[in-house]
């Protein structure tokens, strides 16, 4: 039988990819889709699997909606990608980032325990979640110590799909991600938003980039490879947490640096810090150390930062070309 999976937040960067992962591997898949939500398909169609996914309407925030989509999909496996996922929108939004980031997991994994307890489930966790760092290198067993509503928010939906796992048996497992991007990350994420700049600036239709803190340090992967370890959880015989990085750290200075050299140009001829774009409490690194997913998935990632940051230009040039 054709195995079906949901994914919540199917329209964003994590959920495209996986739900193109999921149909090369005959899955019928399903995607929740909040009608609150701006149309962001774009990003299936530009992997040319829009018309491949069974969109379901329903709401993380929701508790009756996600238990309708569980009933109507049947899914083997749910992939909890949906959130509000960035971070400087958490202050502004703290109770709708605790509502769809803490409260939205409790949903997902309720209507699994009523409805459909043989359903494998993924939790989107994250690399926030360390926040002011306890230990130099961040794997599963390093303490917790969130510096924004989004990271506390994930805390609990982390600590709450444990609960589940360890109170009623289910196969509930957390993919631990670091930043992980690709052409199709939002624009607001640093990553894209200077990727896009790049673009502009080359193309002249952009003379500056203003940016926050440039020294603050990143574990970067590539969201294509990342979306392979959360498949590989979900195969695995027993539920557990697993973190997912490069073991790489880079400043988001030498990170415009790469992008800005990829077509010519020196980056400190055009970035321009402002201090609105500086966090009310900053996380200033972050290192992960992928060891348990490297020995129990047999996964690692395959794309190193120059490679994705140049694709990641590339795509912003042929965007800002055709506008």
């Amino acid at each position: 039988m054709t195995k079906s999976a949901l994914i919540t937040g199917v329209t964003g960067q994590d959920g495209a990819y996986l739900a193109k992962l999921l149909l090369a591997k005959g899955y019928e898949v399903h995607g929740l889709v909040a009608r609150r939500s701006s149309d962001t398909r774009w990003r299936l169609r530009e992997l040319g699997v829009e018309q491949s996914i069974r969109f379901i309407e329903g709401d993380l925030a929701d508790a009756g909606s996600v238990q309708r989509a569980v009933i109507k999909a049947k899914p083997a496996e749910l992939y909890n990608l949906g959130a509000q996922s960035f971070v400087a929108t958490s202050w502004d939004q703290p109770v709708t980032t605790a509502m769809v980031d803490g409260l939205g997991v409790t949903h997902a994994l309720e209507a699994i325990r009523q409805f459909s307890p043989e359903t494998r489930f993924y939790q989107a966790s994250t690399s926030e979640m360390f926040g002011l760092i306890q230990a130099e290198r961040q794997d599963e067993s390093t303490p917790f110590y969130p510096r924004s509503p989004y990271g506390v928010a994930k805390l609990y939906g982390h600590w709450i799909t444990v609960n589940y796992r360890e109170s009623f048996g289910l196969h509930a497992s957390s993919g631990i991600l670091f930043n992980h991007e690709s052409p199709l990350r939002g624009i607001e994420f640093v990553t894209r938003k200077v990727t896009d700049a790049v673009a502009r600036i080359k193309l002249g239709k952009q003379k500056e980039l203003r940016l926050g803190n440039i020294d603050a340090q990143r574990d970067w992967g590539f969201a294509g490879d990342y979306v392979e370890a959360m498949w590989l959880m979900l195969q695995q015989e027993r539920a557990d947490d697993y973190v997912v990085a490069t073991g790489v750290t880079t400043t988001v200075r030498e990170m415009c640096k790469l992008a800005f050299e990829h077509v010519g140009l020196n980056h400190e001829d055009h970035v321009i810090i402002d201090p609105q774009f500086f966090r009310p409490a900053e996380v200033d690194i972050l290192l992960g150390n992928p060891a348990k997913a490297e020995k129990a998935l047999g996964w690692t990632p395959k794309t190193p930062l120059v490679e994705l940051i140049q694709m990641m230009v590339d795509a912003d040039l042929r965007r800002v070309g055709r506008e």
